[in-house]
């Protein structure tokens, strides 16, 4: 049984690790997202509480959001575990977590600076028809601004532009970033730094967990 999560700032790596993790422990990956849309599409209860905030164009509240992942964490396929990508991003969604009786063997938190998670998105570029992914420095594509997959001309994300970066590793400072203290006192936490390859910081992780 292996029940985790995953913490870190925006472009710390945490969805590519937690991919890998999964395959290697065999347990799903659950991302809030997939999940409010899957409770959405089914019409459960919670489902229709959420689509009702979705479609006043409001955020789903966290009471709605932890009674989905009761919901999915409930299912066959997370018997043996599961690793929860998205949640929480709020100490009041890890409370929340807890006291509807969600727990975890581990929390893992990915440890980068600022300034490396900056020099990373800034260089994503991305394929807006194939959705390839390449990064000015590290990755480039052969011509420079095309992708090497289709041809098409290769864009920077809204997401990944200097000032929306700023923003996003602020909220992470101020939201996200406590959390480590909450499950450092309850001797989960995991920190992982993130540094060499994708293969290296995934053997460090694997590490941690006694794998």
């Amino acid at each position: 049984m292996m029940k985790l999560i995953f913490l870190g700032p925006p472009g710390a790596g945490k969805g590519t690790q937690a991919s890998i993790a999964s395959k290697k422990l065999g347990i799903p990956t659950i991302s809030t997202g997939d999940m409010l849309r899957a409770a959405v599409k089914e019409g459960t209860e919670i489902g229709k509480q959420a689509k009702s905030f979705m479609d006043a164009g409001k955020l789903v509240p966290d009471s709605v959001i932890i009674g989905i992942v009761a919901e999915r964490v409930e299912k066959a396929d997370c018997a043996q575990g599961y690793i929860l990508d998205g949640v929480p991003r709020t100490l009041a969604q890890a409370r929340a977590l807890e006291d509807a009786g969600i727990r975890f063997d581990h929390v893992v938190s990915i440890e980068t600076t600022d300034q490396v998670v900056t020099q990373r998105l800034e260089g994503r570029r991305v394929c807006p028809d194939c959705g390839a992914t390449f990064h000015t420095t590290s990755n480039p594509s052969k011509v420079e601004g095309v992708c090497d997959a289709c041809g098409q001309a290769l864009i920077q994300r809204h997401d990944d532009q200097a000032e929306t970066i700023a923003n996003r590793l602020k909220i992470y400072h101020k939201e996200t970033e406590p959390l480590k203290e909450f499950y450092q006192q309850r001797g989960l936490l995991r920190q992982v730094e993130d540094t060499g390859s994708i293969e290296s910081v995934n053997g460090r992780i694997m590490a941690v967990l006694g794998k």
